[in-house]
C-alpha cells in the first residue's frame, strides 16, 4: 500500500474531514496520512482508540514516535494524557490500550535502527523558549539528534514566520490555525514539505500550536527499504 508515498512532493491533509478505517484491533481504528507498506509500513496517521480497546503485546522493531491529543493512552509503563510526546525506539515493546478512549497521532518505522533512546515527555509541562529573531514565535525542543529535530513551534496571532528548514519538514497542528502559501492548515490537519521547500506560515486571530519535525526527509530510503526488508 502506498498513501502520499512521493515524498518529493508537498502534501497537505486535512485528517478532520477524513473517515476512521478499521484496524486489525477491535476497537482501534485509524486515519492514513502516508504510508508504505501494509500492516508492517513507514507510516504516518491519526489512530483512536475507543473506550476499553486494546492491542497485543507487541515490538516495535522499527520504533514508534507520538503525541496524544486526545484522551488518556495507556500501557504497562505509565498512563499518558493529552499533550503526551513519547518516542518508543527501535526493538522496544508494550501493550498498548486506552480504559477511556483517546486519539494519537503517530510514526512508525521512522527511526535510526540502533537508536535505543526512549522519551515520555509532557508538552503542557515544558517551557517554550522565544525564537531568536522572530517576535511571536516560540518553541519547545521535544528531541534532537544528528538525524532530525522534533519541536512544539507557538504562533502567537497575527505572527508570519517564513523559512527553508533543511532536510525537509512535517507539520501537524495541534491547536488554533496557520495558513502555508494558498492553504489553510486547521486543528488536526497535516503538512509535508519536501527537501528545498519554503515554508511561509501566516497565523490570524487564533494562532497556533504545531509539531514540527525537520531534517528527517533525507532518510526516507533507508527507512522505506528497512521496512520492506521486513516484510520479506
Amino acid at each position: 500500500m502506498k498513501i502520499a508515498a512521493d515524498f518529493s512532493q508537498r502534501e497537505i491533509v486535512h485528517s478532520a474531514n477524513m473517515q476512521w478505517i478499521n484496524s486489525p484491533m477491535t476497537g482501534v481504528t485509524r486515519k492514513p496520512l502516508d504510508r508504505v507498506g501494509n500492516e508492517v509500513a513507514r507510516a504516518t496517521s491519526v489512530v483512536r482508540y475507543a473506550s476499553g480497546s486494546h492491542f497485543s503485546p507487541h515490538i516495535h522493531a522499527g520504533g514508534e514516535e507520538f503525541v496524544v491529543l486526545e484522551g488518556v493512552f495507556q500501557d504497562e509503563y505509565g498512563d499518558y494524557p493529552a499533550g503526551s510526546y513519547i518516542r518508543n525506539p527501535p526493538q522496544s515493546s508494550h501493550t498498548p490500550s486506552s480504559e477511556e478512549g483517546c486519539v494519537i497521532f503517530v510514526k512508525l518505522w521512522q527511526f535510526q535502527p540502533e537508536d535505543r533512546t526512549l522519551v515520555r515527555l509532557n508538552i503542557n509541562e515544558l517551557t517554550p523558549v522565544p525564537h531568536s529573531s522572530v517576535k511571536g514565535v516560540s518553541a519547545v525542543s521535544l528531541y534532537t539528534d544528528k538525524h532530525e529535530q522534533v519541536s512544539i513551534i507557538n504562533i502567537q496571532p497575527n505572527t508570519h514566520l517564513e523559512f527553508t528548514p533543511e532536510g525537509g519538514a512535517e507539520l501537524f497542528i495541534l491547536q488554533g490555525s496557520v495558513t502555508e502559501q494558498q492553504d489553510t492548515l486547521l486543528q488536526h490537519s497535516w503538512l509535508r514539505a519536501p527537501i528545498g521547500c519554503l515554508l511561509s506560515l501566516k497565523t490570524t486571530q487564533m494562532g497556533a500550536q504545531i509539531w514540527f519535525k525537520t531534517g528527517h526527509l533525507i532518510d526516507v530510503d533507508p527507512q522505506v527499504q528497512r521496512v520492506m526488508q521486513a516484510i520479506k
